[in-house]
């Protein structure tokens, strides 16, 4: 069963700081730009802990994670960091604009903290795989600054929207705390201490399963960290701060979640034609192309290709391929493709997925793109955005870019349900959870 506390966070002290000037995307989202656009925005910013700067001159005694340490250390003691008490949960929204949309979706989750539990336990699942580097990376500084700084995107599933419910009766009132990102997205969250609500909210969480949707590394950071500590101890004792984590809970069922898609920008390829391509596929994929010999009639091919490609989401999967050469393509499995044949070893839910077809079988069979290679990063990129993903190949950067659809929140979490994961970056859950609106420091 879930097992979610309250807890004295540490947060932005409103007489000190200006919350937007001092909050982060999540780390493995800030761009060189953006790390210096934070680094200029306001000392006490949560980039120098989040993603500190490296020096020419690092030593094991000063270098990003000792800085990092010292930084939270210097801004509890100043005041800039104040810890919330009672112990609190959160009630958090999201407004925010969708790439495309015009109107504002909300929405609403709960910043708590969770028990860590061993996968083996069937209570916490992830779907994707992780890589070794970035949890390197995140177990070093947590050894450091004993703080988690980020939240981890959890989702659950309650049809009957009870904690929703009960989440909306605070959030009528004034925020505790609010800001703007560097998207526009508008956060705000609420202090919510009452016992009772509280427990139940514990109570309507209990019998549930919870899906790792954003922060997989993070997660599997807090595990490390929480067997170190285990070892160090010699013992076991769930009720210290090392065996929880930070979570933002939302519910699949809940207004407001949707998934973007990751396009696949490819490059590298070793004697690479388009031509060729298409032909080893032919077996399994039909083809369409949208042609354009002009600006004019390239606007209209592209608008005819992605409705066409958004249009194959309810029917056979499509992946859009674009190589240059004054065409875009819709691949389109064909109606007599046999994939428990050509993916025996690809559960009956994911063999309909796109972005597992892409793998499986545009990539691997179609281009020679090994697992290993993905893993690598050796001949693929990744673009939130379909234009800049074109823009890749028009460019010269990449040799074709591969366009795809999302995938739902609720298609996510029956997958890690099931105790399976997808390929890397299948999913991007937009907007992000800023880092900095609450600490939790293991104390």
């Amino acid at each position: 069963m879930a097992r979610v506390f309250p807890f004295q966070a540490y947060r932005y002290n409103p007489a000190r700081v200006k919350l937007a000037e001092v909050v982060t995307q999540p780390y493995d989202k800030i761009t060189p730009a953006m790390q210096e656009r934070y680094y200029a925005a306001n000392p006490y910013n949560l980039i120098s802990v989040e993603k500190g700067k490296a020096h020419v001159d690092d030593s094991p005694a000063d270098n990003v994670y000792t800085r990092a340490a010292r930084a939270l250390e210097e801004w509890i003691g100043a005041s800039v960091l104040l810890r919330d008490s009672p112990r609190c949960v959160y009630a958090y929204t999201q407004k925010y604009t969708a790439l495309g949309e015009s109107f504002v979706r909300t929405r609403k989750g709960l910043i708590a903290v969770g028990q860590i539990e061993d996968y083996s336990a069937g209570v916490i699942f992830r779907h994707e795989q992780t890589l070794s580097g970035p949890k390197a990376d995140r177990l070093e500084l947590l050894r450091h600054t004993k703080t988690h700084t980020g939240q981890l995107f959890m989702l659950y599933t309650d049809p009957a929207r009870r904690v929703d419910a009960m989440l909306d009766t605070f959030s009528q009132a004034a925020p505790t705390a609010e800001a703007r990102d560097d998207f526009g997205v508008l956060h705000q969250l609420w202090a919510v201490n009452d016992p009772a609500v509280i427990q139940s909210i514990q109570n309507e969480l209990a019998d549930k399963k919870l899906a790792i949707a954003d922060g997989h590394h993070r997660y599997e950071t807090a595990l490390a960290y929480r067997d170190e500590c285990r070892a160090r101890m010699g013992k076991i004792d769930l009720r210290v701060p090392y065996e929880r984590v930070m979570i933002t809970l939302f519910n699949t069922a809940g207004e407001g979640l949707i998934v973007l898609p990751t396009h696949r920008v490819v490059s590298r390829l070793s004697g690479f034609s388009f031509e060729r391509f298409r032909e080893r596929v032919a077996g399994q994929f039909d083809c369409k192309s949208y042609a354009f010999a002009d600006s004019t009639a390239r606007a209209a091919a592209f608008s005819k290709f992605r409705g066409d490609l958004e249009k194959s989401k309810g029917e056979r999967p499509g992946i859009g391929v674009y190589a240059g050469g004054n065409a875009f393509h819709l691949f389109t499995l064909r109606a007599d493709a046999n994939l428990e044949t050509l993916l025996p070893d690809v559960s009956a839910t994911q063999r309909r997925l796109d972005v597992v077809l892409l793998h499986r079988l545009l990539l691997e069979r179609g281009l020679d793109v090994t697992s290993e290679a993905v893993t690598g990063e050796h001949n693929l990129t990744y673009e939130r955005e379909m234009e800049a993903a074109i823009d890749a190949v028009d460019n010269g950067q990449a040799q074709l870019c591969f366009l795809l659809n999302s995938i739902s929140a609720d298609q996510v979490a029956r997958i890690a349900f099931a105790g399976e994961v997808l390929p890397q970056k299948s999913t991007d859950f937009y907007p992000k959870l800023l880092s900095g609106l609450t600490l939790y420091r293991l104390e």
